[in-house]
């Protein structure tokens, strides 16, 4: 078993430096208050974070495809429900493409800071 609970804090600020500015940007127009959105971003992020690395790496092996799919289907999906909901007036596809573009970004972070997303347990 797997279990991330010294480095959970470290990533998630990493996770939430990445992906508030990519939300901020693709979703301002349906969200004029920069602070409202930027928390809304960070909401869906403590609504995701905790399970992909507290459940998906009690469910999966970490670095294997299968876990990698089915962690950042998780975060996609219910970050651009949560754009879905909170924000009046945006559409599922630029929750979605905003939930994308910022999970991917924090992806490619993740791998640049130290490789936790495809390291292996030991």
């Amino acid at each position: 078993m797997f279990f991330p609970v010294e480095e959970w804090f470290a990533a998630f600020v990493l996770t939430l430096v990445v992906e508030t500015p990519i939300v901020v940007a693709v979703l301002r127009r349906r969200e004029p208050d920069l602070v409202r959105l930027a928390l809304i971003a960070i909401i869906a992020n403590l609504a995701t974070h905790p399970a992909v690395w507290f459940v998906f790496t009690q469910l999966f092996l970490v670095g294997t495809p299968q876990y990698v799919l089915a962690a950042e289907a998780w975060a996609v999906a219910v970050e651009a429900a949560v754009y879905l909901v909170v924000i009046r007036g945006v559409g599922t596809r630029r929750a979605v493409t905003a939930s994308v573009l910022a999970n991917a970004a924090s992806i490619v972070a993740g791998l640049l800071a130290g490789g936790q997303l495809m390291r292996f347990p030991t």
